[in-house]
């Protein structure tokens, strides 16, 4: 199939949910583009963007692992992540080899293609923006927090989140793909830190709310300490909702079976618990939901399930 015929997919968000989603997407015939936050600021990725002036790598490198086609060396090259070495303790390879290409090209993005190419990368990634962005919270106590690592430690209720500098301007090609999507696909994963850094970008936010393609919303399985404590799934969509507006939603997928009680004793130890779904509520909004058995049941952690998960989203193309 000519690739101007296929459907185009696009996937919105960072963190560990996202990989995990794309990994499944990548071998479908679509074509297929991640949408990436670079808002993190600890650890490796803020060392490097504090040091460099770049936008954080880690998520890219994580979303450049999962689409790539090359060798599991080469992979677990790219990933591993030194545990001692004066100035090398912490530093994932992959971050050092982003950095070095945006030091090469001169440009963020451009050097996001050329790592894209050299580990055979299925489909397009695009950092939200091309240049450092921070995050910052105002709590429901009225305190400022600044810094994406930095804002879940504070456990207090998050009223909204915004970035700077202002205005942030995203990358171009990933308001055009938004633009050009036939369905968008915002991923599990942090919902403060790691998804809404993308789209309270104005012009991002705008393009969701004009887009003619499908939007859907995969909700996550389990809470998470100091950013969605006590959340039901359609506390995760009002949150959604206050920071973009109303009507940016046609769907909701979320899981629909029982959590192993060891899992859930595991999780609890982190102040997690199972994400309730009130369907009559999400309804209220307007919005479908999808039920399904969406988690892998051979990972010792929560994790959606990769070919699950793709097939459900095919079917809505």
């Amino acid at each position: 199939m000519d690739k101007k015929t296929k459907p185009r997919v696009v996937v919105v968000g960072g963190g560990t949910g996202m990989p995990v989603l794309l990994r499944g997407l990548k071998y479908l015939p679509i074509d297929l583009s991640a949408i990436v936050t670079v808002a993190d600021d600890g650890g490796s990725s803020g060392r490097l963007r504090t040091e460099m002036a770049i936008p954080a790598p880690g998520d890219i490198r994580n979303v450049v692992a999962a689409l790539s086609d090359a060798e599991p060396m080469l992979l677990e090259l790219f990933q591993h992540r030194f545990s001692n070495g004066n100035g090398l303790s912490g530093h994932s390879m992959g971050n050092l080899l982003l950095a070095a290409m945006a030091s090469m090209t001169g440009d963020f993005y451009q050097g996001i293609k050329e790592i894209s190419r050299v580990l055979n990368v299925r489909g397009n990634i695009y950092p939200i923006a091309n240049h450092s962005m921070s995050l910052h919270a105002e709590m429901e106590d009225g305190t400022i927090v600044t810094g994406e690592s930095l804002i879940p430690k504070q456990n207090k209720r998050i009223k909204k989140v915004f970035v700077s500098p202002t205005p942030v301007q995203p990358l171009p090609e990933a308001v055009e793909a938004i633009n050009a999507a036939d369905l968008i696909v915002i991923s599990p994963g942090s919902l403060y830190t790691s998804i809404l850094p993308n789209i309270i970008i104005p012009e991002i936010g705008e393009a969701l709310r004009e887009t003619k393609a499908k939007v859907t919303y995969i909700c996550n399985v389990m809470t998470q300490e100091g950013e969605t404590s006590g959340y039901t799934a359609a506390d995760h969509i009002q949150a959604l909702f206050d920071h973009i507006g109303e009507g940016v939603l046609q769907s909701v997928i979320v899981h629909n079976q029982p959590i192993d009680r060891g899992v859930r004793k595991a999780y609890a130890e982190e102040n997690a618990e199972p994400v309730v779904y009130d369907i009559d509520r999400i309804k209220s909004m307007g919005i479908e939901v999808i039920e399904e058995d969406i988690i892998d049941r051979s990972k010792p952690m929560l994790r959606h399930d990769t070919e699950k998960i793709a097939r459900l989203l095919q079917s809505m193309l």
